[in-house]
């Protein structure tokens, strides 16, 4: 099925044939640009050292560092989060066909305020029907039987989160989480894991598999450009609030060095 905007578009505009596919995790990995623009709009250092080297992103306060290479064996993302009072380093890396919408589940989430509640890996994916199993290790499967998320314990004190996918290929991608990445950041991923709407891919970049679904859509390029640049925007606007709401609070008094009053001595008095 073909959907089209019918004539030319605003000043000669020729529309492109994209796809929505779905299920998401199978559309192939996409434009890194959908996780890179977001944190360069989030405030976050390109720190990548010229063009065409592994691209790397650090964090305002520099506590997570976000890699994307390519050329890497094997190639894909590294997401990583250096030790604090608070938390213990963490890991996580994504195989390069990690859909980019999944990916920005996790990485939009390090660029967010943490929410107060106790974050549930397990409640999205059930919420989209995905089927609980326990057994040696807890694990979630999707619908179509070909993604998974779960919590690997080989044995006690040695244990990480595992999610992939696969084809009739066989595996498509794969994600891995050391045990001590914050809950919510897993959270945030299974919950773009699971979501059912279909991502794009333009013609030429859907992948070889009988197991996903097609549509097929005419957008014009600045509809595209318009779509991209609204959550680059809305990064920015959360951003921008986020900074003017710490400029707000006060700031705590630092402790002042104690002096003794004039006429006084530190020993006793006599």
């Amino acid at each position: 099925m073909t959907r089209q905007w019918t004539g030319w578009g605003p000043g000669g505009e020729l529309p492109e044939q994209h796809y929505l596919i779905e299920p998401r995790h199978l559309a192939g990995g996409g434009d890194v640009r959908h996780v890179t623009e977001y944190l360069r709009a989030s405030g976050w250092a390109d720190k990548t050292p010229r063009a065409g080297s592994p691209l790397l992103f650090d964090s305002p306060d520099k506590s997570v560092r976000i890699g994307y290479d390519p050329g890497a064996m094997p190639p894909g993302w590294t997401v990583s989060g250096r030790a604090t009072p608070e938390q213990p380093a963490w890991h996580v890396t994504l195989t390069e066909h990690v859909p980019v919408e999944i990916i920005a589940g996790l990485t939009d989430a390090l660029t967010q305020q943490r929410l107060a509640h106790a974050p549930n890996v397990w409640a999205p994916l059930e919420e989209q029907n995905w089927a609980t199993a326990r057994g040696k290790h807890f694990t979630a499967t999707s619908p179509d039987g070909d993604a998974w998320i779960q919590f690997h314990q080989s044995e006690p004190g040695k244990a990480h989160w595992w999610a992939g996918a696969r084809t009739e290929h066989g595996r498509a991608w794969d994600a891995v989480f050391s045990q001590t990445t914050p809950m919510h950041l897993v959270q945030e991923f299974a919950t773009a894991l699971a979501d059912p709407q279909p991502v794009m891919r333009p013609r030429g970049h859907v992948p070889a598999t009988d197991r996903i679904r097609t549509t097929s859509v005419s957008v014009l390029p600045s509809r595209l450009a318009a779509w991209q640049q609204a959550r680059v925007t809305a990064a920015r606007s959360a951003t921008w609030a986020k900074n003017a709401w710490a400029a707000r609070q006060p700031r705590k008094a630092a402790p002042r060095p104690h002096t003794a009053r004039s006429g006084t001595t530190t020993a006793g008095r006599r």
